[in-house]
């Protein structure tokens, strides 16, 4: 029988790191979509009374509200959550990603985080900035050699070659986020390109996107909430990272966490072979596609238009 927290919530093996993380965790980015900060606050209090304890955030999601939200929620229960949150230099410095560190921290009101990864390695100079001399990852190292950050890790949506690009380094890794969903698993595939990698490298994988985002490929009836979210458990991760904006929503992700059963591999291929056409364009996998999903920070820093400029 797998392992379960006191809430029903599945428990797994953050790859070789010693610590179980639960099977599902919370989005940090829709928390600075709520207009009602009180609202936010009482949705990161309720996933966690319900069990959820993987707490996901990123140092500019919302120019840092959803930093400061977490950490208005999580300031009397720190020992109570794996806490995640990401760092934006987007080919800066060291000296940059240090800086992020110190504001992340303090926004979430902590003195360490669980895991601090390099967010949104999706342009394809990536990874040559990143591993450069004084670049971010002489950072991860640096803070978890002073007790800042326990684990570290590296995340991103656009491509399974950049990804592989990075894990081609074979640097020691503890965690990999990508999007992994039943449409990616015949498209342009994390799933199948680069969770093999990952297992090889003993690296943790974590899952994000698995209704694509935005959730369009639910509310076009492509497949339901719970299948979605069903398959994207049944991959081999650590945890699959989903954004509440409601009670609602929360709880029935909750459902699926606290009855889940694996799909067997038959029942996964059925669902990658229904849902193939719907997903062979790209259009509910957009972050793979377009530019869309790029943050205005990296779009700077690699001399990319912003939105505004381009429709202008």
């Amino acid at each position: 029988m797998s392992k379960q927290n006191s809430a029903g919530i599945p428990l797994r093996a953050l790859g070789r790191t010693g610590v179980d993380v639960t099977a599902i965790g919370l989005g940090g980015y829709h928390l600075g979509i709520l207009n009602d900060d009180e609202e936010a606050v009482r949705l990161v209090h309720e996933a966690i009374d319900a069990g959820i304890t993987f707490m996901d955030n990123a140092w500019e999601y919302h120019d840092g509200r959803s930093e400061e939200l977490m950490g208005r929620a999580i300031a009397d229960r720190r020992q109570e959550v794996f806490l995640m949150s990401k760092v934006c230099t987007h080919g800066r410095d060291r000296h940059e990603a240090m800086r992020q560190l110190e504001d992340s921290l303090r926004r979430l009101k902590t003195d360490y985080l669980d895991l601090w990864q390099v967010h949104e390695v999706v342009y394809e100079n990536d990874p040559e900035l990143h591993f450069a001399p004084g670049g971010v990852i002489e950072a991860l190292e640096q803070a978890k050699q002073e007790g800042k950050v326990r684990f570290i890790g590296f995340t991103g949506h656009k491509s399974a070659e950049i990804h592989l690009k990075m894990l081609a380094y074979e640097y020691p890794f503890d965690a990999c986020q990508m999007p992994l969903n039943a449409l990616d698993g015949t498209f342009r595939s994390f799933e199948q390109k680069v969770l093999p990698e990952l297992e090889r490298q003993s690296i943790a994988a974590i899952g994000m996107k698995s209704m694509g985002g935005s959730g369009a490929m639910v509310k076009a009836g492509v497949l339901t909430a719970e299948e979605a979210l069903r398959y994207a458990m049944s991959l081999p991760v650590a945890t699959t990272i989903s954004g509440f904006l409601s009670s609602a929503t929360l709880q029935q992700n909750l459902a699926v966490a606290r009855n889940f059963q694996p799909m067997t591999a038959g029942e996964m291929q059925a669902l990658r072979m229904r849902c193939a056409k719907a997903g062979d364009d790209g259009r509910y996998e957009l972050y793979k596609v377009t530019a869309k999903h790029e943050g205005p920070i990296g779009r700077a820093q690699h001399g990319f238009p912003t939105f505004e400029e381009v429709r202008g």
